[in-house]
């Protein structure tokens, strides 16, 4: 291995447990004719120098790569992010599944209504999935409207979701399916969190108040006025908190059909139904 991967590899190895991976992404990123770069066969020459030091400095500083490069990955799309939005997560993708094992009929024409958008990944996905729903998309943040509505431009499903700048919802309207990833960590689960989220995450898609259940108390507060006996409801959530959201469902007279796991065998989804 050359001179200039090894004395890089070594850097990165400071801070990061795979920092081939780390190198190779970034060099990749800084490629000048887009080909993929091999370690093992590497040229420098082929790389933009200016922009792989400006890139690997930032890395280096803690700056995921996804708001480096502006972009996350997520079920079959690769989404614009920046600051203004959380990066989508791969166990976020578990609401799309399980909302295709309940509706399979990709022509059904469905209501669906995403609250806290933030990227609009969720939104757009099923978009892209039941191209005769649609959606409604709500954020609190215009920030993050401005990156959904973006998304779903660069996606060529904008004619398929109306955004609204508001807390939650604009008005009742009755939904099939009504999905939402709100802020769910409490002030201590946040101030765990690794600096990564703390210095590039936005604070107000992550911390909920009244130990994260703040955002289930007010959705599920309005959520008969939103869906009917059909409709479903699925919610991402912390892994300890599916006890306590249930004690807010029996308050509102709504039941829990399902707790999904993710891969670590942890609560993540909730699927809400009327009782």
């Amino acid at each position: 291995m050359n001179n200039f991967l090894q004395e890089h590899i070594q850097i990165l190895k400071k801070k990061f447990s795979n920092a081939e991976l780390e190198l190779r992404i970034l060099l990749n990123r800084s490629s000048i004719n887009k080909e993929d770069i091999i370690l093992s066969n590497f040229d420098i020459n082929y790389i933009d120098k200016v922009k792989f030091k400006k890139v690997f400095t930032r890395r280096i500083n803690g700056e995921p790569i996804s708001k480096i490069f502006n972009q996350k990955s997520f079920w079959k799309h690769n989404f614009f992010v920046n600051q203004d939005v959380l990066d989508p997560r791969p166990e976020t993708e578990l609401i799309i599944e399980q909302i295709l094992k309940y509706y399979p009929n990709k022509n059904n024409p469905l209501k669906i209504l995403d609250i806290c958008t933030g990227s609009g990944c969720l939104a757009i996905s099923l978009a892209k999935e039941y191209r005769k729903a649609k959606i409604t998309a709500t954020d609190i943040s215009l920030k993050a409207l401005k990156i959904a509505k973006l998304n779903a431009s660069n996606q060529q499903c904008n004619n398929q979701i109306n955004f609204f700048h508001c807390d939650l919802i604009n008005k009742n309207n009755i939904y099939d399916i009504v999905v939402s990833n709100p802020p769910y960590l409490s002030n201590e689960r946040y101030s765990k969190t690794s600096s990564e989220i703390q210095l590039f995450e936005p604070k107000i898609a992550l911390i909920a108040s009244k130990g994260g259940l703040e955002f289930y108390e007010k959705i599920l507060g309005i959520l008969n006025n939103l869906i009917n006996n059909h409709s479903m409801a699925f919610f991402e959530i912390d892994f300890d908190q599916a006890d306590k959201i249930r004690d807010i469902l029996k308050f509102n007279h709504l039941k829990c059909a399902k707790v999904v796991k993710d891969i670590q065998n942890l609560d993540r989804v909730l699927i809400v139904k009327k009782s």
